[in-house]
Formats: structure tokens, C-alpha cells, sequence
């Protein structure tokens, strides 16, 4: 049985498990290759954006170098970085 002490320590440590598995993000970085429709596109398809999500997003992949296109757990993100980085964009969790 663990004690008072123990049992917060456990609880921060779940929280601030919990907190970090939230707060993955996939980085989408501009090239010079894709077009604004097909990062649209692959927004829509992969990430669940909606048009104008897609499309403001593509904006600021553009215009300031990258964009968090999507936040959630690692196991969510992951295969939908693997497929925007096999339709060839640049991309990571971070």
C-alpha cells in the first residue's frame, strides 16, 4: 500500500504524462516541390482539416517556413506524419 506522499508523486507523474502525450504536434515545413492544392489536399485527407483549416495552414507553411498542422498523441500522430512524409512533404512530431 502506498502512502499519501507516493500516491501524489504517482498522480503528478500520470499528469504530467498525460500533459506531454497531449502536446505532440506534427511541424509541416514549406518546400519548393508540392503545390498549395496538394498540401491542401493531404490536409484534408490526413490530418482532418476542414478547406479553410487546409488552406490557412498551407498559408503559413508558405509565408513563415512551417505549421502545426495537427496536435493529439504520439499513436495518432504518428501515422499520419508517416503518410504526409510518404505523399512527400516534410514533416515531424515534435
Amino acid at each position: 500500500m502506498m502512502n499519501i506522499q507516493e500516491q501524489t508523486i504517482e498522480k503528478e507523474l500520470t499528469k504530467t504524462i498525460t500533459q506531454k502525450d497531449k502536446e505532440k504536434e506534427i511541424i509541416v515545413y514549406n518546400d519548393d516541390v508540392n503545390t498549395f492544392d496538394y498540401v491542401i489536399e493531404l490536409l484534408i485527407n490526413i490530418c482532418d482539416h476542414n478547406p479553410l483549416q487546409a488552406e490557412q495552414c498551407t498559408l503559413l507553411i508558405h509565408y513563415k517556413g512551417k505549421c502545426a498542422v495537427k496536435t493529439g498523441s504520439y499513436d495518432d500522430l504518428e501515422p499520419r506524419c508517416l503518410k504526409l512524409l510518404e505523399a512527400g512533404l516534410s514533416a515531424e512530431i515534435q
